[in-house]
């Protein structure tokens, strides 16, 4: 059984400085998480995590996250097959935000979109948004039922 307790931190001077890893979960138990590519660190996407998804993580070695639409952990790839191996997990200053740094498998989809990334536009100055990658590495709607 996943232990998804965490110890708090005594102080600030702990949670700058120390060496336990006391993260600090928002007022709805949860935790901002960017995963980026561990080897060219580029943006894949961002989601939150929970106490359960976190602890999974740190367990399993694969990417856990907590679905605040469907109120639900997901485990990232599961139904397409592009799992996220963790090689490291990063936090701040103030451990409440997290950096994953993964590896993702199969074709190498990080987005529902079925692109290597999330971040596939850019914002333009005027407020328009520009597609820099348009790439598909798998077909969302063959691998979702939808596009």
């Amino acid at each position: 059984m996943t232990d998804t307790q965490f110890p708090p931190a005594d102080s600030i001077d702990d949670v700058e400085e120390g060496s336990d890893f006391a993260p600090h979960f928002n007022d709805a138990g949860l935790i901002p998480a960017m995963a980026i590519d561990a080897e060219t660190n580029a943006p894949l996407m961002f989601a939150f995590m929970n106490r359960e998804s976190l602890a999974l993580t740190l367990e399993t070695g694969l990417a856990h996250y907590y679905s605040r639409s469907r109120g639900s952990l997901w485990k990232k790839g599961e139904t397409s097959g592009q799992l996220q191996h963790i090689e490291r997990v990063r936090t701040d200053c103030d451990q409440d935000v997290l950096v994953l740094e993964v590896r993702v498998a199969g074709d190498g989809a990080a987005c529902h979109t079925g692109r290597a990334t999330c971040f596939y536009r850019r914002v333009n100055p005027d407020r328009s948004l520009t597609t820099i990658d348009n790439v598909r590495k798998i077909d969302p709607e063959a691998t979702y039922g939808k596009k």
